[in-house]
Protein backbone atom coordinates (compact mmCIF):
# COMPACT_ATOMS: atom_id res chain seq x y z
CA UNK A 1 0.00 0.00 0.00
CA UNK A 2 1.00 3.47 -0.82
CA UNK A 3 0.81 6.58 2.13
CA UNK A 4 1.40 10.03 1.23
CA UNK A 5 2.30 12.88 3.54
CA UNK A 6 2.35 16.16 3.51
CA UNK A 7 5.40 17.66 4.91
CA UNK A 8 6.16 20.89 2.81
CA UNK A 9 4.23 23.44 5.06
CA UNK A 10 5.85 25.99 6.91
CA UNK A 11 4.04 25.77 10.12
CA UNK A 12 3.52 29.18 11.15
CA UNK A 13 1.83 28.34 14.41
CA UNK A 14 4.33 26.76 15.58
CA UNK A 15 7.72 28.64 13.95
CA UNK A 16 9.24 29.92 17.06
CA UNK A 17 10.08 26.83 18.76
CA UNK A 18 12.36 25.69 15.56
CA UNK A 19 12.86 27.85 12.57
CA UNK A 20 16.04 26.34 10.90
CA UNK A 21 13.84 22.75 10.97
CA UNK A 22 10.40 22.35 9.26
CA UNK A 23 7.41 21.30 11.49
CA UNK A 24 7.40 18.00 10.78
CA UNK A 25 10.84 17.36 11.92
CA UNK A 26 10.07 18.74 15.31
CA UNK A 27 11.43 15.89 18.06
CA UNK A 28 8.76 14.29 20.44
CA UNK A 29 11.15 12.36 23.27
CA UNK A 30 13.71 12.80 21.06
CA UNK A 31 12.87 11.15 17.65
CA UNK A 32 11.14 13.84 14.53
CA UNK A 33 7.07 13.15 14.57
CA UNK A 34 7.57 12.04 10.98
CA UNK A 35 10.09 9.38 11.89
CA UNK A 36 7.31 8.17 14.11
CA UNK A 37 4.46 8.51 11.08
CA UNK A 38 6.76 6.59 8.99
CA UNK A 39 7.79 3.61 11.78
CA UNK A 40 3.32 3.31 12.03
CA UNK A 41 3.23 2.82 8.31
CA UNK A 42 5.79 0.33 8.28
CA UNK A 43 4.21 -1.43 10.62
CA UNK A 44 0.83 -1.10 8.96
CA UNK A 45 2.06 -1.87 5.76
CA UNK A 46 2.24 1.10 3.71
CA UNK A 47 5.95 0.42 2.27
CA UNK A 48 6.08 3.00 -0.27
CA UNK A 49 5.81 6.29 0.48
CA UNK A 50 5.63 9.81 -1.03
CA UNK A 51 6.68 12.61 0.95
CA UNK A 52 5.69 15.85 -0.87
CA UNK A 53 8.02 18.65 0.57
CA UNK A 54 8.51 22.10 0.42
CA UNK A 55 9.70 24.56 3.20
CA UNK A 56 12.83 23.28 4.38
CA UNK A 57 12.72 19.74 2.63
CA UNK A 58 16.63 19.16 2.33
CA UNK A 59 16.49 18.72 6.43
CA UNK A 60 14.05 16.09 5.48
CA UNK A 61 15.28 14.36 2.35
CA UNK A 62 18.81 14.16 4.38
CA UNK A 63 17.60 12.79 7.72
CA UNK A 64 15.74 9.90 5.86
CA UNK A 65 17.19 9.19 2.60
CA UNK A 66 15.30 6.53 0.10
CA UNK A 67 14.40 4.94 3.01
CA UNK A 68 15.52 1.85 3.34
CA UNK A 69 17.52 2.49 6.89
CA UNK A 70 13.68 2.72 7.88
CA UNK A 71 12.34 -0.15 5.88
CA UNK A 72 10.41 1.68 3.47
CA UNK A 73 10.52 2.88 0.34
CA UNK A 74 10.12 7.10 0.08
CA UNK A 75 10.01 9.10 -3.25
CA UNK A 76 10.35 12.80 -2.81
CA UNK A 77 7.69 15.53 -4.15
CA UNK A 78 9.19 19.16 -4.24
CA UNK A 79 6.78 21.75 -3.84
CA UNK A 80 9.04 24.72 -5.95
CA UNK A 81 5.97 27.00 -4.54
CA UNK A 82 3.58 26.21 -1.74
CA UNK A 83 0.70 24.62 -3.26
CA UNK A 84 -1.57 24.52 -0.44
CA UNK A 85 -3.06 21.02 1.48
CA UNK A 86 -3.33 19.32 -1.58
CA UNK A 87 -2.23 20.98 -5.01
CA UNK A 88 0.59 18.24 -5.16
CA UNK A 89 -1.84 16.04 -5.79
CA UNK A 90 -1.72 16.64 -9.79
CA UNK A 91 1.93 15.76 -9.31
CA UNK A 92 1.29 12.29 -8.84
CA UNK A 93 -1.80 10.99 -11.40
CA UNK A 94 0.31 8.36 -12.46
CA UNK A 95 2.09 7.41 -9.46
CA UNK A 96 -1.16 7.07 -7.64
CA UNK A 97 -3.88 5.76 -10.28
CA UNK A 98 -3.92 2.09 -9.69
CA UNK A 99 -5.12 1.63 -6.00
CA UNK A 100 -6.59 3.79 -3.15
CA UNK A 101 -4.19 5.74 -1.04
CA UNK A 102 -3.46 7.14 2.50
CA UNK A 103 -2.86 11.18 2.28
CA UNK A 104 -1.64 12.35 5.66
CA UNK A 105 -1.03 15.11 7.07
CA UNK A 106 2.63 15.59 8.32
CA UNK A 107 2.31 16.98 11.89
CA UNK A 108 0.21 14.68 13.23
CA UNK A 109 1.29 12.14 16.08
CA UNK A 110 -0.89 8.76 15.64
CA UNK A 111 -1.31 5.24 16.35
CA UNK A 112 -4.08 3.74 14.26
CA UNK A 113 -5.19 0.48 12.87
CA UNK A 114 -4.96 1.07 9.11
CA UNK A 115 -6.21 -1.94 8.03
CA UNK A 116 -9.71 -1.62 9.78
CA UNK A 117 -9.61 2.15 8.87
CA UNK A 118 -9.24 0.74 4.98
CA UNK A 119 -11.92 -1.94 5.40
CA UNK A 120 -14.35 1.02 6.51
CA UNK A 121 -13.75 2.86 3.28
CA UNK A 122 -13.66 0.26 0.63
CA UNK A 123 -16.63 -1.29 2.16
CA UNK A 124 -18.28 2.71 2.07
CA UNK A 125 -17.11 2.38 -1.67
CA UNK A 126 -16.80 6.34 -1.26
CA UNK A 127 -14.39 8.36 -3.06
CA UNK A 128 -12.94 9.43 0.10
CA UNK A 129 -13.17 8.74 4.03
CA UNK A 130 -11.80 10.81 6.42
CA UNK A 131 -10.93 9.71 10.16
CA UNK A 132 -12.73 11.93 12.68
CA UNK A 133 -12.86 12.04 16.62
CA UNK A 134 -14.04 13.93 19.54
CA UNK A 135 -11.52 17.05 19.89
CA UNK A 136 -10.43 18.54 22.39
CA UNK A 137 -10.59 21.22 20.47
CA UNK A 138 -13.45 21.84 17.94
CA UNK A 139 -13.82 25.38 17.78
CA UNK A 140 -10.38 26.00 15.78
CA UNK A 141 -11.25 22.92 13.73
CA UNK A 142 -12.92 20.79 10.98
CA UNK A 143 -16.61 19.99 11.90
CA UNK A 144 -17.87 16.73 10.34
CA UNK A 145 -20.82 16.22 10.11
CA UNK A 146 -22.26 12.90 9.08
CA UNK A 147 -25.86 10.62 8.33
CA UNK A 148 -26.65 7.03 10.54
CA UNK A 149 -24.58 5.73 7.34
CA UNK A 150 -22.11 7.89 8.08
CA UNK A 151 -21.70 9.66 5.09
CA UNK A 152 -20.93 13.26 5.72
CA UNK A 153 -23.54 15.26 5.37
CA UNK A 154 -21.60 19.25 6.04
CA UNK A 155 -18.07 19.77 6.20
CA UNK A 156 -17.66 22.99 8.37
CA UNK A 157 -14.88 24.80 8.42
CA UNK A 158 -13.38 27.27 11.62
CA UNK A 159 -14.37 30.66 9.90
CA UNK A 160 -17.74 29.70 8.79
CA UNK A 161 -21.19 30.04 10.07
CA UNK A 162 -22.03 26.94 12.25
CA UNK A 163 -24.65 26.26 14.22
CA UNK A 164 -24.67 23.77 17.23
CA UNK A 165 -22.96 20.83 15.92
CA UNK A 166 -21.62 17.77 17.50
CA UNK A 167 -17.87 17.36 18.16
CA UNK A 168 -16.46 15.69 15.21
CA UNK A 169 -13.53 16.84 13.70
CA UNK A 170 -11.32 15.89 10.90
CA UNK A 171 -8.01 14.47 12.53
CA UNK A 172 -5.76 14.85 9.10
CA UNK A 173 -5.93 10.90 8.04
CA UNK A 174 -7.81 10.11 4.74
CA UNK A 175 -8.40 7.57 2.45
CA UNK A 176 -8.57 8.35 -1.27
CA UNK A 177 -9.69 6.16 -4.42
CA UNK A 178 -7.79 7.02 -7.31
CA UNK A 179 -10.82 8.66 -8.59
CA UNK A 180 -10.37 11.75 -6.80
CA UNK A 181 -7.46 12.36 -8.91
CA UNK A 182 -9.73 13.79 -11.41
CA UNK A 183 -10.32 16.52 -9.19
CA UNK A 184 -6.44 17.58 -9.99
CA UNK A 185 -6.38 18.77 -14.16
CA UNK A 186 -3.80 20.92 -13.29
CA UNK A 187 -0.88 22.19 -10.92
CA UNK A 188 -2.30 24.74 -8.64
CA UNK A 189 -2.29 26.13 -5.03
CA UNK A 190 -5.33 23.84 -3.61
CA UNK A 191 -7.26 23.50 -0.66
CA UNK A 192 -7.85 19.92 0.83
CA UNK A 193 -10.52 20.80 2.71
CA UNK A 194 -12.59 23.49 1.23
CA UNK A 195 -11.97 22.61 -2.88
CA UNK A 196 -12.16 18.86 -2.29
CA UNK A 197 -13.24 17.36 0.85
CA UNK A 198 -16.09 20.03 1.23
CA UNK A 199 -17.33 19.26 -2.54
CA UNK A 200 -17.24 15.46 -1.62
CA UNK A 201 -19.65 15.98 0.97
CA UNK A 202 -21.83 18.20 -1.21
CA UNK A 203 -21.97 15.03 -3.63
CA UNK A 204 -22.52 12.13 -1.12
CA UNK A 205 -19.28 10.72 -1.64
CA UNK A 206 -17.17 11.61 1.32
CA UNK A 207 -17.74 9.08 4.59
CA UNK A 208 -16.66 9.59 7.65
CA UNK A 209 -14.52 6.88 10.13
CA UNK A 210 -15.30 7.96 13.66
CA UNK A 211 -12.59 6.08 16.50
CA UNK A 212 -11.48 6.68 19.51
CA UNK A 213 -7.64 6.09 18.66
CA UNK A 214 -5.04 8.30 19.34
CA UNK A 215 -4.18 11.08 16.99
CA UNK A 216 -2.74 14.53 18.04
CA UNK A 217 -2.04 17.37 15.69
CA UNK A 218 1.49 19.35 16.43
CA UNK A 219 -0.31 22.77 15.09
CA UNK A 220 1.05 24.64 18.06
CA UNK A 221 3.47 24.73 21.04
CA UNK A 222 0.92 23.73 23.43
CA UNK A 223 -0.38 20.69 21.47
CA UNK A 224 3.15 19.16 20.91
CA UNK A 225 4.27 19.31 24.52
CA UNK A 226 0.74 17.82 25.04
CA UNK A 227 1.67 14.99 22.42
CA UNK A 228 5.64 14.40 23.89
CA UNK A 229 3.88 13.89 27.99
CA UNK A 230 1.40 11.35 26.23
CA UNK A 231 4.42 9.74 24.99
CA UNK A 232 6.54 10.12 28.28
CA UNK A 233 3.45 8.35 29.60
CA UNK A 234 2.73 5.74 27.57
CA UNK A 235 -0.58 7.06 26.22
CA UNK A 236 0.27 6.53 22.68
CA UNK A 237 2.02 3.44 22.09
CA UNK A 238 0.78 1.27 25.08
CA UNK A 239 -0.97 -1.60 23.39
CA UNK A 240 -1.60 -3.10 20.28
CA UNK A 241 -4.02 -0.75 18.12
CA UNK A 242 -5.50 -3.99 16.96
CA UNK A 243 -6.30 -5.38 20.39
CA UNK A 244 -9.91 -4.64 21.41
CA UNK A 245 -9.97 -1.70 23.95
CA UNK A 246 -11.28 -1.46 27.49
CA UNK A 247 -14.36 1.35 27.93
CA UNK A 248 -17.01 2.99 29.56
CA UNK A 249 -20.32 2.91 28.83
CA UNK A 250 -22.86 5.67 30.05
CA UNK A 251 -26.50 6.35 30.87
CA UNK A 252 -27.61 9.89 29.85
CA UNK A 253 -30.38 10.90 32.01
CA UNK A 254 -29.49 11.09 35.64
CA UNK A 255 -26.44 9.54 35.13
CA UNK A 256 -24.67 12.24 33.13
CA UNK A 257 -27.39 15.07 32.92
CA UNK A 258 -30.30 16.17 35.10
CA UNK A 259 -33.56 13.37 35.09
CA UNK A 260 -36.32 15.97 34.16
CA UNK A 261 -38.49 13.10 32.49
CA UNK A 262 -38.66 12.98 29.08
CA UNK A 263 -35.91 15.74 27.81
CA UNK A 264 -37.67 16.86 24.34
CA UNK A 265 -35.26 20.12 23.78
CA UNK A 266 -31.98 21.12 23.82
CA UNK A 267 -32.67 23.68 26.70
CA UNK A 268 -33.71 21.12 28.70
CA UNK A 269 -30.31 19.40 29.08
CA UNK A 270 -28.28 20.51 31.96
CA UNK A 271 -24.89 18.58 32.85
CA UNK A 272 -24.99 17.18 36.50
CA UNK A 273 -22.59 18.63 38.89
CA UNK A 274 -18.98 16.71 37.99
CA UNK A 275 -19.95 15.19 35.34
CA UNK A 276 -17.85 16.66 33.14
CA UNK A 277 -14.81 16.33 35.34
CA UNK A 278 -15.46 13.27 35.18
CA UNK A 279 -15.42 12.19 31.77
CA UNK A 280 -12.14 14.36 31.00
CA UNK A 281 -10.52 12.06 33.88
CA UNK A 282 -11.56 9.28 31.31
CA UNK A 283 -10.55 11.39 28.21
CA UNK A 284 -7.17 12.29 29.66
CA UNK A 285 -6.08 8.36 30.15
CA UNK A 286 -7.75 7.99 26.31
CA UNK A 287 -10.23 5.57 27.38
CA UNK A 288 -13.38 5.44 25.04
CA UNK A 289 -16.24 6.89 26.74
CA UNK A 290 -19.38 5.52 24.94
CA UNK A 291 -23.41 7.09 25.78
CA UNK A 292 -25.83 4.14 25.52
CA UNK A 293 -29.57 5.79 26.17
CA UNK A 294 -33.10 4.53 25.76
CA UNK A 295 -34.70 7.58 23.82
CA UNK A 296 -38.63 6.63 23.81
CA UNK A 297 -39.75 9.75 22.50
CA UNK A 298 -39.06 8.79 19.16
CA UNK A 299 -41.37 6.31 19.20
CA UNK A 300 -43.91 8.32 21.53
CA UNK A 301 -43.22 11.24 18.63
CA UNK A 302 -42.44 13.70 20.71
CA UNK A 303 -39.14 14.33 19.44
CA UNK A 304 -37.81 13.04 15.42
CA UNK A 305 -34.21 12.08 14.62
CA UNK A 306 -32.92 15.80 13.80
CA UNK A 307 -34.73 16.81 17.44
CA UNK A 308 -32.23 14.33 19.41
CA UNK A 309 -29.50 15.11 17.19
CA UNK A 310 -29.71 18.43 18.08
CA UNK A 311 -29.98 17.42 22.04
CA UNK A 312 -26.91 15.20 21.70
CA UNK A 313 -25.22 18.69 20.08
CA UNK A 314 -26.27 20.44 22.72
CA UNK A 315 -24.92 17.32 25.14
CA UNK A 316 -21.68 17.66 23.62
CA UNK A 317 -21.16 21.15 23.30
CA UNK A 318 -21.63 21.73 27.59
CA UNK A 319 -18.96 18.84 27.61
CA UNK A 320 -16.41 20.72 25.33
CA UNK A 321 -17.04 24.09 27.33
CA UNK A 322 -15.37 21.87 30.00
CA UNK A 323 -12.65 19.92 27.99
CA UNK A 324 -14.56 16.99 27.86
CA UNK A 325 -15.90 14.90 25.07
CA UNK A 326 -17.57 11.60 24.74
CA UNK A 327 -16.47 9.33 21.66
CA UNK A 328 -20.18 7.93 20.35
CA UNK A 329 -24.16 8.14 21.26
CA UNK A 330 -26.16 5.08 20.74
CA UNK A 331 -29.53 5.51 21.23
CA UNK A 332 -32.75 2.80 21.39
CA UNK A 333 -35.60 4.41 19.86
CA UNK A 334 -38.29 1.89 20.32
CA UNK A 335 -40.88 1.53 23.49
CA UNK A 336 -42.59 -1.59 23.23
CA UNK A 337 -46.26 -0.50 24.28
CA UNK A 338 -48.17 1.06 21.72
CA UNK A 339 -51.99 2.80 21.60
CA UNK A 340 -50.98 6.63 21.81
CA UNK A 341 -51.82 9.83 20.04
CA UNK A 342 -48.79 10.42 18.07
CA UNK A 343 -46.47 7.74 18.48
CA UNK A 344 -44.93 6.35 15.43
CA UNK A 345 -46.01 2.69 14.77
CA UNK A 346 -42.78 1.25 12.94
CA UNK A 347 -41.09 2.21 16.33
CA UNK A 348 -43.61 0.67 18.79
CA UNK A 349 -42.10 -2.87 18.72
CA UNK A 350 -39.82 -5.39 20.98
CA UNK A 351 -36.68 -4.84 19.87
CA UNK A 352 -32.58 -6.23 21.29
CA UNK A 353 -31.33 -2.55 21.96
CA UNK A 354 -33.69 -1.11 24.41
CA UNK A 355 -32.04 -1.28 27.84
CA UNK A 356 -32.18 -4.18 29.93
CA UNK A 357 -31.30 -5.66 26.57
CA UNK A 358 -27.87 -5.52 25.32
CA UNK A 359 -28.38 -4.49 21.86
CA UNK A 360 -26.86 -0.86 22.45
CA UNK A 361 -23.36 -2.15 24.16
CA UNK A 362 -23.29 -4.75 21.77
CA UNK A 363 -23.04 -2.41 18.47
CA UNK A 364 -20.52 0.15 20.42
CA UNK A 365 -18.53 -3.14 20.81
CA UNK A 366 -19.04 -4.12 17.13
CA UNK A 367 -18.11 -0.64 15.72
CA UNK A 368 -15.30 0.29 18.29
CA UNK A 369 -13.63 -2.97 18.77
CA UNK A 370 -14.22 -2.83 22.56
CA UNK A 371 -13.51 -5.54 24.79
CA UNK A 372 -16.80 -5.87 26.98
CA UNK A 373 -15.24 -8.05 29.74
CA UNK A 374 -12.52 -5.26 30.50
CA UNK A 375 -16.10 -2.37 30.41
CA UNK A 376 -17.69 -0.60 32.81
CA UNK A 377 -21.15 0.35 32.36
CA UNK A 378 -22.06 3.48 34.84
CA UNK A 379 -26.15 3.91 35.35
CA UNK A 380 -28.89 5.23 37.83
CA UNK A 381 -30.84 2.04 36.71
CA UNK A 382 -31.55 -1.49 37.39
CA UNK A 383 -32.05 -1.44 33.79
CA UNK A 384 -28.22 0.27 33.27
CA UNK A 385 -26.66 -2.77 34.95
CA UNK A 386 -28.91 -5.96 33.62
CA UNK A 387 -28.02 -4.78 29.99
CA UNK A 388 -24.23 -4.31 31.54
CA UNK A 389 -24.56 -8.13 32.93
CA UNK A 390 -26.22 -9.27 29.73
CA UNK A 391 -23.03 -7.66 27.64
CA UNK A 392 -20.42 -9.08 30.00
CA UNK A 393 -19.28 -5.62 31.21
CA UNK A 394 -19.01 -4.80 35.03
CA UNK A 395 -20.90 -2.28 36.81
CA UNK A 396 -21.25 0.73 38.60
CA UNK A 397 -24.33 2.49 39.96
CA UNK A 398 -25.19 5.35 41.26
CA UNK A 399 -27.13 5.30 44.01
CA UNK A 400 -28.12 2.18 46.03
CA UNK A 401 -28.51 -0.25 43.19
CA UNK A 402 -26.40 -3.24 43.43
CA UNK A 403 -23.18 -3.46 41.28
CA UNK A 404 -20.17 -4.03 41.18
CA UNK A 405 -19.25 -0.57 42.18
CA UNK A 406 -21.45 1.91 44.01
CA UNK A 407 -20.96 5.45 44.01
CA UNK A 408 -23.18 8.95 45.05
CA UNK A 409 -22.18 10.17 41.83
CA UNK A 410 -20.69 9.94 38.04
CA UNK A 411 -17.12 11.48 39.48
CA UNK A 412 -17.60 9.14 42.31
CA UNK A 413 -18.29 6.54 39.95
CA UNK A 414 -15.08 6.95 37.45
CA UNK A 415 -12.70 7.46 40.65
CA UNK A 416 -13.49 3.90 41.68
CA UNK A 417 -13.34 2.68 38.20
CA UNK A 418 -9.71 3.76 38.07
CA UNK A 419 -8.93 2.82 40.66
CA UNK A 420 -10.15 -0.76 40.08
CA UNK A 421 -7.22 -3.49 39.97
CA UNK A 422 -8.93 -4.87 36.70
CA UNK A 423 -8.99 -2.10 35.10
CA UNK A 424 -5.22 -0.55 35.75
CA UNK A 425 -3.50 -2.40 32.87
CA UNK A 426 -5.41 0.10 30.94
CA UNK A 427 -3.87 3.61 32.30
CA UNK A 428 -0.51 4.94 31.77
Amino acid sequence: MRAVIMAGGKGTRIASLARDIPKPMLPLCGKPVLERQIEVLRREGFLDIVLVVGHLGGVIQSHFGDGAAFGVHITYIHEQEPLGTAGALALLGDVLKEEDFLLLNGDILFDVDLARFLAFHREKRGIATIFTHPSTHPADSVIVESDKNDRVTAFLAPDTARPLTRNRTNAGLHFFSPAVLSRFPTVKKTDLDREVLAPLAAEGALFAYNSHEYVKDMGTPQRLTEAERDLAAGVVTRGDPKAPRAAVFLDRDGTINRHVGFVTSPDQLVLLEGAAEAIKQLNDRHIPVIVVTNQPVLARGEVDEAGLWAIHARLEALLSENGAYVTDIFYCPHHPDSGFAGEVPELKCVCDCRKPAPGLLLAAAARYNLDLSRSYMIGDSESDMTAARRAGCGTAAIGSIQADIVGNSLLDCVSKILKAEEYSHDLP
